[in-house]
């Protein structure tokens, strides 16, 4: 599309009464940079009206009734954390996992790269909520995103509350995100070459967020990643007030008591996140307990004027991995995503006779007649050689694997009723857990804060195996917000310690682990999916000094007749193996965990104690078991 201006920034801001002045300056500032030939302010009750631009123009095909399928270009399909950074004006910013950048050299940078981006384009102007309404964390939740493209648009009305009202009546109406995505030219940005074009900055002590060179929606809904969680954790810094974290947040509620326990926690990725946040209980255990979800991905947390801390999922919506959602795995997404939900797919197969979707894992092979579907290159596989149409090779997958769904919280079948509840929910428990095969047990709960803190700042998942010299060592992911640090670990620890320190009424901490296996035939000891909500009940009845567990030198365990095991038909010796302490393992792992730790600088002397606390505790325990060996 070429020629003259249609509609101006201050016309399009006028039509759409935008009043904000400065909302109104940051647009024309950027509309003057970016130079598009027409400016549209979107509203919630765009999304019919763009969908059909959209399916009209060829950028979505309909699968079925309301639902919706994009392709990506085949060189932005993921996150780009070497090119993702968080800049500020003070060096000491700098941490070990931020990518610190200095702040001024990005500004200019970006504005060069993005100078004449969107000629000929659409500049979409999106102002967005990143809260329920009336949240005492929305001075902190409102933005701007302007955008070139109309699926990131779709998504972002997926994602958020989106509507010029978020903006016009601020306290302070120059304190808003601005943030400005602009997609490039996707062939000649020399990807993951040294001439490599693409950059994703936050500049954190401006709150301005710049994304140049994907239309990928990690990199391009900038009111999730980079504001919801990056420069969300920094504004929760900076302000004193609250964190922002890469969290899953469920209730459990007891439909005989009345009562709703609220856990919310952090786990790598392939750890189980989001098939946890959407569980559906046990067969026996569904008439007395239902799971409600909250979020999968991000939660803000603060201590409340009554001294508990309350979450709230900033988000409005859910951006799933397709890969392996099945109704085995997560039966509550599979319906978030059927037809009629609105749902928009990104790189998954379509079958162009019956409209239907498939992606890898969605059920245990591949469909046994090829003709019709086309893979995420929008190719049909009928014209693959037949070795390469359905061998499960990362070259012939008919997914990407790294395909997604967008859909809106409200079409999640186990939807929290209060999941808008303005000042969010009191918390409970904060859990971690990463993908671990052996040392870590079911469940181990932690009572004490420094400790529970330290626990989160060790939290892994496994290597890949295949790697040398990898064998019992984690990737360590801090929270799980090692893609995600806006500023550095030892102010970040000394953040959390803090803002939970402060509260009167503190959540019990717990670390979980769903993938231990047989170490001789490689089975995993625990079924997993809605069987992970026992050990969660128990650390509900052990808060609540229901039970006593069971002490070990790193936390609170089980004991088997502890566990509300109705129905389950798990073995249990297995269960005796998943409540073991391997102590020598845990022994090496505290050898890891000083080196991880080592390389933060100004890391609270609490974190230092608690690792001290650990290893004089495992030292103790197997000094005694070597004791009792030789007695016995």
């Amino acid at each position: 599309m070429t020629g003259a201006v249609t509609m101006d920034a201050p016309t399009a801001l006028a039509q759409a009464g935008l009043r904000n002045p400065y909302v109104r300056e940051f647009v024309t500032e950027w509309a003057r940079i970016l130079t598009p030939q027409d400016v549209e302010v979107v509203n919630a009750d765009a999304d019919e009206r763009l969908l059909a631009q959209a399916l009209a123009a060829g950028e979505l095909i309909e699968a079925g009734h309301g639902r919706y399928l994009a392709h990506s270009h085949p060189k932005d399909t993921a996150r780009s954390e070497e090119r993702t950074v968080v800049a500020t004006h003070d060096p000491a910013d700098r941490g070990v996992y931020n990518n610190w950048r200095d702040a001024t050299k990005v500004r200019t940078q970006q504005v060069e790269r993005m100078s004449g981006a969107m000629a000929g384009k659409t500049m979409y102007v999106v102002p967005y909520l990143m809260a329920p309404p009336g949240s005492p964390l929305s001075r902190w939740a409102v933005g701007v995103e302007i955008t070139d493209n109309r699926i990131v648009v779709l998504q972002m009305l997926r994602m958020a509350r989106v509507g010029v009202d978020y903006l016009n009546d601020l306290d302070d109406p120059g304190f808003f995100v601005r943030a400005v995505h602009a997609t490039g030219d996707l062939d000649a940005l020399g990807q993951g070459t040294k001439e490599d074009r693409r950059l994703f900055a936050t500049i954190a002590d401006e709150r301005t967020i710049l994304h140049f060179g994907s239309a990928y929606g990690g990199n391009a809904l900038l009111g999730k990643i980079a504001h919801g969680l990056r420069q969300g954790s920094y504004d929760g810094w900076a302000s004193g007030r609250f964190m922002g974290e890469q969290f899953m947040l469920i209730g459990i509620r007891d439909k005989v008591t009345g009562r709703t326990y609220h856990v919310c926690g952090g786990m790598p990725s392939a750890s189980g996140k989001t098939n946890l946040a959407m569980m559906l209980p046990p067969a026996a255990l569904g008439e007395r307990y239902e799971v409600d979800f909250y979020g999968d991905d991000i939660v803000w947390l603060r201590v409340g004027e009554d001294g508990r801390v309350y979450g709230m999922n900033p988000e409005y919506g859910t951006f799933g991995v397709a890969k392996d959602t099945n109704w085995e795995s997560n039966p509550n997404a599979m319906r978030a995503v059927a037809e009629g939900t609105g749902t928009l797919f990104v790189n998954v197969a379509y079958h162009e006779g019956t409209k239907d979707l498939w992606w890898e894992g969605k059920t245990p092979d591949y469909p046994l007649d090829v003709t019709g579907w086309r893979d995420w290159k929008n190719e049909l596989v009928s014209e693959r050689p037949v070795a390469h149409q359905r061998s499960g090779a990362d070259e012939d997958l008919w997914s990407q694997k790294n395909s997604r769904f967008t859909a809106r919280l409200s079409v999640v079948p186990n939807i929290a009723e209060d999941y808008e509840r303005s000042e969010g929910v009191p918390i409970d428990a904060i859990i971690f857990g990463g993908r671990c095969r052996d040392r870590e047990p079911l469940i181990r709960a932690i009572t004490d804060l420094a400790e529970g803190v330290y626990d989160g700042l060790t939290l892994g998942a496994e290597a890949t195996f295949a790697a040398e010299g990898t064998e019992g060592r984690l990737r360590y992911d801090p929270m799980s917000m090692r893609p995600f640090m806006s500023f550095p670990e030892g102010a970040y620890a000394r953040h959390w310690l803090d803002v939970l320190g402060a509260a009167e009424h503190k959540p019990i901490f717990a670390h979980v682990n769903w993938f231990q296996r047989d170490p001789d035939d490689g089975r995993f000891l625990w079924p997993g999916y809605g069987e992970n909500l026992r050990a969660l009940l128990w650390l509900m009845d052990l808060k609540e000094g229901r039970v006593t567990g069971r002490r070990t030198p790193v936390g609170v365990v089980p004991r088997v007749e502890e566990l509300n095991l109705e129905g389950f038909e798990g073995s249990h010796e297995d269960l005796d193996r998943l409540l073991t302490i391997d102590v020598p393992r845990w022994r090496q792992e505290m050898g890891l965990r000083q080196e991880h730790l080592s390389q933060f600088k100004g890391l609270p002397g609490e974190i230092w104690e608690a690792h001290r606390r650990v290893a004089a505790a495992l030292d103790a325990q197997e000094a005694q078991n070597a004791q009792d060996a030789r007695g016995a």
